[in-house]
């Protein structure tokens, strides 16, 4: 058993226990909404941007624990917010502010987590938790705050459903079409399979017209709208059990139409060109990780989030071109494909939270649209109008 306090310091505070499914049980103390959650424990190496984690949508259905110390001393804002509602099952963490010293606060993290029935834990030895998953591998856990039974919490962890071959997007797509911004550069079809909020405003920086789909949108409804390019967004689960949406992929792959995808759409877009795809050991998940961009040769200090990966071995010549890779591990970070105008990305150029090294990737997308639709940004538009007044 993993303890980061003694007994006798948790005797003024509403004791809370995590149960991972590998039977390790750990006391802390209860934060946020007061009941039980369960999930996939993973962790993040942000030091900031706590509440944009947990509000990405790539996280649902997991907890997440952070291994940065202190939590929640800036509070919270509605304008950091990714979604609409916070996505992570649950929130483990080594020590939680109650108080924030932050004039643009609307709120503290541990009011936030009540008002969304946020579960979570603290005063857990981050450090030593986050070893013990990285030598076991990622598993899944339950926090509860109302059963204190060791034996009962391992048995619900391990009955957890395991997020290899879970299908989520569905959970977290939106219900209908809808327009997100108005521009006058290129249209851009969003397929939501987790869309985060950060990328549809990277658009709309550029001028775009922005309309999100459904994830299931059938792609001739996508196409009546007539857009210059599409983008297959971030999401959570796994992409192999999305059958649907790699066809739906596949067969945008056979227009001319320019397309762009992050993360879950990254992997869909290999899965549909005959990549393969699998489930990482631990995952990566932070902003500081670095990927080396191999046409420029320079290094990117990227946001990451994926517990699934696309397998470098199963690339192919006369497929995809290697375009980035992540220089922790020597995984495939980025593609282009040679069959059609269209590249991805694993990790987040939007960051939010993160550096913004990589954020020329919009540009490289609309460049491609430029190219093939003769569709310029307000950027080029205004460029041109400045020259032509001189």
């Amino acid at each position: 058993m993993i303890n980061s306090l003694e007994n006798n310091q948790l005797l003024d505070a509403e004791k809370c226990k995590i149960a991972l499914a590998d039977g390790t049980v750990v006391t802390g103390t209860a934060i946020g909404y007061r009941g039980e959650t369960g999930g996939e424990l993973c962790f993040n190496t942000s030091m900031s941007g706590y509440q944009e984690i947990f509000t990405d949508p790539s996280y649902h259905g997991q907890i997440m624990m952070m291994t940065y110390p202190h939590i929640g001393n800036y509070g919270t804002m509605d304008i950091d917010m990714e979604a609409s509602r916070p996505m992570v099952s649950g929130v483990v963490v080594r020590a939680f502010s109650q108080r924030f010293s932050n004039q643009h606060a609307d709120q503290s993290l541990d009011a936030f987590m009540k008002e969304h029935k946020l579960v979570g834990i603290s005063e857990i030895d981050t450090r030593r938790l986050v070893l013990h998953i990285r030598s076991k591998g990622v598993m899944n856990a339950v926090i509860s705050s109302i059963d204190l039974d060791d034996d009962s919490l391992v048995a619900k962890a391990k009955a957890w459903p395991s997020m290899e071959g879970f299908e989520l997007a569905s959970r977290v797509t939106v219900e209908e079409a809808y327009d997100f911004a108005q521009g006058e550069g290129p249209r851009v079809a969003v397929f939501d399979y987790g869309v985060k909020q950060n990328i549809l405003r990277s658009f709309k920086s550029k001028g775009c017209t922005v309309r999100v789909f459904p994830a299931a949108t059938e792609l001739e409804e996508v196409l009546s709208w007539n857009p210059d390019g599409i983008f297959f967004s971030n999401g959570p689960g796994d992409p192999r059990a999305m059958p649907d949406s790699i066809e739906t992929v596949k067969a945008a792959m056979q227009t001319d139409i320019p397309l762009f995808g992050i993360c879950l759409g990254h992997q869909l877009l290999s899965l549909a060109a005959g990549l393969e795809v699998y489930k990482m050991r631990v995952g990566h998940r932070g902003a500081n990780h670095p990927v080396q961009n191999l046409s420029t040769r320079h290094v990117e200090v990227s946001t990451q989030n994926h517990g699934f990966a696309v397998a470098k071995e199963s690339l192919k010549d006369d497929i995809a071109e290697l375009t980035h890779i992540n220089l922790n591990d020597d995984t495939l970070e980025g593609i282009r494909f040679k069959a059609c105008t269209a590249f991805s990305v694993q990790y987040h150029p939007e960051a939010s939270p993160g550096p913004h090294d990589s954020h020329y990737l919009f540009d490289e997308f609309m460049n491609d649209i430029l190219e093939v639709r003769g569709v310029k940004t307000t950027v080029d538009l205004a460029a041109e109008m400045m020259y032509a007044g001189r």
